[in-house]
């Protein structure tokens, strides 16, 4: 590919022109390569698509080296759509099929318009949130909130593929001691960290988190980053309480054998946690989780959910405790990235499996029989 602008593209370069299959128009002469395509639930399928054309102004492309499943991804493959749309993407006009993933690290093999710092070959992940770049929150910053976003794998074609087009604002250049493994789970860690900001959390401060899956594993992370003093967990699986303790949380309980509101509480000097972070997104637990917290502490949401909660508002109104939603990340991934180049953030065990990209489509077969057996899995086009 050659770095070129060609193409119809909107204001902020996201709206590419797709066909009525959701496959995105190319020039003449572009070859087929593999993807991991999403037609509906329980139906993933590897097939020979067009490579993505040349990128638009606001677009790069990029050589995928790793891509991480994300709890997301297992949803759509499960019971799906949730987050695909199922006719064209108001901002990027994709549709299913289409390929998943969206937790990359890759090479930079074409550029829509100049990058200070980023070249064609070099290392980079990416931030995979389109955005229209003139709604009022995408000026004030909080790209994340645009009403017309979505995200690579789910609003346009992921990177569950050999090669993928990514938002040109998204690019971080990686360091050579930063890996591409360890640069394809970015992007979780990204949400951790973006969950203990909300949170607030500093240092010597108590937290519980909820859920010891790879989005509580990422918080726990975070916390520990930001000094939190005692770092307490609620994950009813053995496997991942053990694992939790490695990483050195002050104490890890069984949901189903302990009532974790009260063991945190006498650990904490009967006072409670100063903040609790429900990694999980069941509803009951995000009411324990208001209960849980000490009087003006703070509640964060960061499991992605459906339902109903309920609980008194008495117990938010005389005890000023605060709640709030927290979704994906704002500028978080470069951070990430900074962190572990530094080696202030270690990472390597959320790994615990690779992939080929031929084998995808089992894979998720395997995760959605056993949830419990991985934390993050990676999927490569390279092959192993």
């Amino acid at each position: 590919m050659r770095l070129r602008r060609v193409g119809a593209t909107s204001h902020n370069g996201a709206a590419a022109k797709y066909d009525e299959h959701g496959a995105r128009r190319t020039r003449r002469g572009v070859e087929d390569m593999e993807a991991l395509r999403w037609h509906g639930a329980r139906d993933l399928r590897l097939e020979e698509v067009p490579e993505p054309p040349e990128p638009g102004p606001h677009e790069a492309v990029v050589d995928v080296s790793w891509c991480g499943v994300c709890g997301t991804d297992l949803h759509e493959f499960l019971e799906g759509p949730h987050m695909i749309r199922e006719g064209p993407h108001p901002l990027t006009g994709a549709r299913p099929p289409l390929a998943l993933g969206h937790e990359l690290s890759g090479t930079v093999v074409a550029l829509g318009a100049e990058v200070p710092g980023i070249g064609i070959g070099d290392r980079v992940t990416a931030d995979p949130c389109w955005r229209c770049g003139v709604c009022y929150w995408c000026t004030r910053g909080e790209y994340h909130l645009c009403p017309k976003g979505g995200s690579v794998g789910l609003a346009s074609p992921g990177a569950f593929a050999e090669r993928v087009t990514v938002p040109l604002a998204g690019l971080t250049r990686l360091p050579d001691n930063v890996s591409d493994e360890m640069a394809a789970v970015a992007e979780p860690l990204a949400v951790g960290l973006h969950a203990v900001t909300r949170a607030g959390v500093r240092p010597g401060d108590n937290v519980l988190v909820v859920g010891g899956g790879p989005i509580g594993f990422a918080v726990v992370l975070a916390a520990r980053l930001a000094g939190a003093a005692g770092l307490y967990v609620s994950e009813p699986l053995q496997e991942r309480r053990d694992r939790l303790l490695e990483l050195g949380v002050t104490e890890a309980f069984d949901p189903s054998a302990s009532d974790v509101r009260r063991e945190v509480f006498l650990r904490t000097g009967r006072i409670g946690p100063d903040a609790v972070i429900d990694a999980t997104g069941v509803p009951r637990l995000a009411a324990q989780a208001v209960a849980s917290v000490r009087r003006g502490g703070r509640v964060v949401l960061v499991g992605v959910g459906h339902g109903s909660v309920e609980f008194d508002m008495g117990q938010l109104v005389f005890y000023e405790r605060a709640v709030l939603g927290t979704l994906g990340y704002t500028f978080d991934i470069p951070r990430v990235i900074d962190l572990m180049s530094t080696g202030r953030l270690d990472a390597s065990a959320l790994i615990t499996g690779r992939f080929p990209l031929s084998g995808g489509a089992g894979v998720f077969e395997d995760l959605a029989a056993d949830r419990a057996r991985h934390l993050k899995v990676l999927l490569t086009p390279k092959g192993l």
